[in-house]
């Protein structure tokens, strides 16, 4: 199942996170590095009232079984959003392959990869069904910054 742009707008939870990564991008911009805008996204989440963790340590599973190695999520959002933040000059599969394997390998059912270093804001939806991993339509935030 992929969502449109409406659907977004329904799930409140994606929509606050992505509206403050919104704002981040329209004060700073692009050309940060992603630890920067790590804080000043904390900074707006906190800001707009959505439950979050950050650096949370997550279990990795394998058939079941608990392996000992751990991932780190730059946020948890709502207990059930897995959020991972870049700074590069755009997304490619490998970044999104890196949450896909995060949301199976932890159980978790939604993630969203948000990217900070484009001109525009970009970020991707990501939903882990039974069955199987459906990536969200690609989106890019319109440009806020007066940068096209």
């Amino acid at each position: 199942m992929s969502f449109t742009s409406p659907k977004l707008k329904q799930d409140p939870r994606t929509y606050a996170i992505i509206g403050a990564a919104m704002e981040v991008h329209r004060q700073l911009g692009s050309g940060f590095l992603e630890s920067v805008y790590q804080e000043a996204l904390a900074k707006e989440l906190a800001r707009a009232r959505v439950p979050f963790q950050r650096e949370v340590e997550l279990p990795i599973y394998y058939k079941g079984e608990q392996l000992p190695k751990t991932f780190r999520a730059d946020f948890i959002c709502y207990d059930a959003v897995v959020v991972e933040v870049k700074a590069i000059l755009k997304l490619g599969p490998i970044e999104k392959a890196q949450i896909i394997h995060y949301l199976k390998a932890t159980g978790f059912s939604l993630g969203l990869l948000i990217n900070f270093g484009a001109g525009s804001l970009e970020y991707r939806r990501f939903i882990n069904t039974p069955r199987n991993l459906v990536r969200d339509s690609d989106r890019e935030a319109p440009s806020t910054n007066g940068v096209e």
